[in-house]
């Protein structure tokens, strides 16, 4: 049985919605999907100062996980996980170290970074991508 087999692209090809609805949507179908996996979703759309903002905050098993969501209309682009630049990964690591501040400091809690690449296509489920440790709080790729 499809894990989204309740989800379907709410469009058809002669409409095609806004870039910021499909990134919303998008994050609804990430998140339908990590818990069908077992994540527990914590908060969606976490927002820190002024231009941060976290998509899912997770945890799986005794690891919390901030969840970049990327979502694309077709493969026709290339991979959506490609828009996780260096620049986007020292936002993320940001926004992870405030939630970090939030819950006990003395405590040694384990982290990891994931995407997640939703292709929205018409009138179809939508195909989900989750790439585990994508990279850490050391620069670079884990």
């Amino acid at each position: 049985m499809h894990l989204l087999h309740k989800w379907s692209c709410p469009w058809d090809s002669e409409s095609v919605p806004s870039t910021a609805y499909i990134g919303a949507y998008g994050e609804l179908v990430a998140a339908s999907f990590l818990r069908a996996q077992g994540v527990k979703v914590l908060r969606r759309n976490w927002r820190w100062g002024k231009r941060g903002e976290l998509d899912l905050v997770c945890r799986h098993g005794d690891t919390l996980v901030a969840v970049e969501v990327k979502s694309a209309t077709g493969h026709r682009s290339g991979a959506p996980m490609r828009m996780v630049n260096a620049s986007k990964r020292r936002l993320l690591r940001v926004g992870l170290l405030n939630w970090l501040r939030l819950l006990h400091p003395q405590e040694d809690i384990k982290t990891r970074f994931d995407v997640v690449e939703v292709y929205l296509a018409p009138d179809s489920r939508p195909e989900v991508h989750w790439h585990q440790k994508v990279f850490t709080f050391a620069e670079g790729k884990s």
